[in-house]
């Protein structure tokens, strides 16, 4: 794979090799990945027929998320998104704070979506497979971005095929009724609440974009363009596939699903299409283990830069432009965990790092100026608040277990600055 430099000198720079297309579609894999093949379940158990409602509110939320991203993207075109806009608008702490929830929030999210992979393929050797994915796919990363954009590509166009076939299914069938649309007595605030919470762990991957930016061409004005487009995109498809979901299953149905559109198909009438579904599904994982592999390597180097983490981190490799060591050692890390943990209790507690990680990235959008290019007041504020209310709305475990892991970072923070100053004359 070539020899890396290990020479001493200024941080050195990835190469811009991504245009609109690629960036939306890293987006887009990101996003329309594993959660839409098994968010809908327990969300539907939290909202009941609220479901669509936890939909939108989560969309709102990711829609003001996504434009203060993207407008600090294009003042900051650096690799590690949020953790660059805390440090460089709110100050060091903030910026440090949102980059530790990502990378470990992520690195759980990489093992969950590894293990996904592994259920839906072989069942009987989950965790055996889940370790392969993991290693392939830190290879594809390794071997440079722009073949990572390509996969990513064919990954995007076969989920997408699968999910217009479920789509079609269900709602060409004589099981589909409109009328498990309407909201019922089994929708509470909270539930919904909640639904939009672990809803929004799925659109969550237009980060990925923003964590690129380093990579990215033209990023003024690439990155505000493709975060709306690929967020866009993204909600109208789970729109259509909860839809017809619902209208083949209902909220009750839905929710005691183990896998809602394997079971949506078979209620349709059409079950030869389930295994199709489990392969889109396992296909699905991966588009999201190789962004998330991504977003979390190239937030590890930019903390690596500023010695938050070991700088020897923060090497590029000569040929292929990539931080090789953080991949390799994000990799190394997602592996031992696929290998041995369950981690799909995890879900709810990388939901609350990362809407503590936008919470950070609308505050600190909020402190732009016209100048710089500041989004409508409103949009940071909604972000911010909606952020907060999503984060301890999800379940209680997973507030206590997300807020103790933010806790232990601010501590080691506290520590290295209190050893720094001591050393210092």
């Amino acid at each position: 794979m070539g020899k890396p430099s290990t020479a001493a000198g200024p941080p050195q720079e990835l190469q811009r090799n991504l245009g609109v297309s690629d960036a939306v579609v890293i987006g887009l894999g990101s996003m329309i990945g594993a959660g839409i093949f098994a968010a809908l379940a327990p969300a539907a158990h939290a909202a009941g027929s609220g479901l669509l409602l936890s939909l939108a509110l989560a969309a709102v939320v990711a829609y003001c998320n996504a434009t203060s991203s993207a407008r600090l993207a294009a003042r900051y075109p650096a690799s590690g998104g949020t953790y660059v806009y805390g440090r460089e608008r709110l100050g060091d702490f903030w910026g440090y704070l949102a980059g530790w929830g990502f990378i470990v929030g992520k690195t759980a999210s990489c093992a969950a979506m590894a293990l996904t992979v592994g259920s839906y393929a072989w069942p009987g050797q989950a965790h055996a497979v889940a370790v392969a994915a993991v290693v392939a796919l830190t290879v594809v990363n390794y071997a440079g971005v722009q073949k990572s954009a390509w996969l990513t590509r064919g990954i995007v166009a076969v989920v997408l095929a699968v999910l217009a076939a479920v789509v079609v299914a269900a709602l060409s069938s004589g099981a589909a009724d409109t009328a498990r649309l309407e909201i019922g007595d089994d929708a509470s605030f909270g539930g919904v609440l909640q639904a939009a919470g672990l809803l929004f762990f799925a659109f969550a991957g237009y980060a990925r974009i923003a964590t690129l930016g380093e990579e990215v061409r033209d990023p003024a004005r690439t990155i505000p363009r493709a975060i709306p487009l690929a967020l866009g995109i993204t909600l109208v498809v789970y729109a259509i596939v909860a839809i017809a979901v619902l209208t083949v299953l209902g909220p009750t149905g839905l929710s005691d699903a183990t896998a809602p559109l394997s079971d949506a198909v078979r209620a349709a009438g059409v079950g030869w299409l389930a295994p199709v579904v489990r392969v889109g599904a396992a296909v699905a994982a991966l588009g999201s283990l190789l962004a998330l592999i991504l977003g979390v390597s190239r937030t590890t180097l930019a903390m690596a830069r500023d010695r938050h983490l070991p700088h020897a981190l923060a090497a590029v490799h000569p040929k292929f432009k990539v931080p090789h060591r953080a991949e390799l050692l994000v990799g190394a890390v997602v592996v031992v965990l696929a290998a041995t943990a369950d981690v799909r209790g995890a879900i709810g507690f990388s939901s609350f790092g990362v809407l503590a990680y936008y919470a950070i990235a609308n505050a600190s959008a909020w402190t732009l100026t016209p100048d710089e290019g500041r989004p409508v007041r409103i949009v940071p504020v909604v972000g911010l608040a909606g952020c907060l209310v999503l984060a301890f709305a999800l379940p209680v475990s997973s507030v206590i277990s997300g807020a103790a892991v933010l806790a232990f970072g601010a501590a080691v923070y506290g520590v290295r600055r209190a050893v720094r100053a001591r050393r210092e004359p």
